[in-house]
């Protein structure tokens, strides 16, 4: 046996799950852990952030900005990166992460119309910009709305 492998005994320790105030033979009675007198040993001690009075700080520093827990992140592809597959693939957002145009897909993707295609594809995609969809279908493609 040494220092480093040292262990309490089974069942030797206990939780700190017990009930407070139960008496001297609890073994936490009396004060119930909370010490002698003093605010904080009374009931209805201040709440988190309380500061004697003072203006609390979330209170004094301006409030700013805008948080908006509905909005959408779309991922933005343009049509020039769809020019890495085969004339007449059928281009999904599968097909997207799996080529690793997209990593994450997040809520949605959308084609937009930057660059150049040269490729007829069935590209099916959460949105299309005007000028994507008019590129793809000019090359008798099509863009579907998934």
């Amino acid at each position: 046996m040494e220092l480093s492998n040292l262990r309490p005994a089974a069942g030797s320790k206990h939780s700190d799950n017990f009930r407070r105030g139960r008496g001297h033979g609890s073994g936490n009675g009396k004060t119930a852990g909370k010490g002698h007198k003093g605010q904080k040993a009374r009931s209805g001690a201040p709440r988190v952030g309380f500061e004697g009075g003072q203006m609390p700080l979330y209170r004094r520093i301006p409030k700013r900005g805008f948080k908006n827990f509905n909005k959408k992140e779309i991922v933005g592809i343009n049509v020039s990166a769809l020019e890495r597959f085969e004339d007449g693939a059928t281009v999904t957002v599968e097909t997207l992460i799996e080529a690793g145009v997209v990593k994450n897909p997040r809520d949605g993707v959308k084609i937009l119309g930057n660059g150049e295609l040269t490729k007829k594809l069935n590209v099916k995609a959460d949105a299309f910009s005007a000028g994507a969809k008019e590129k793809i279908e000019n090359l008798g493609g099509t863009a579907e709305v998934i």
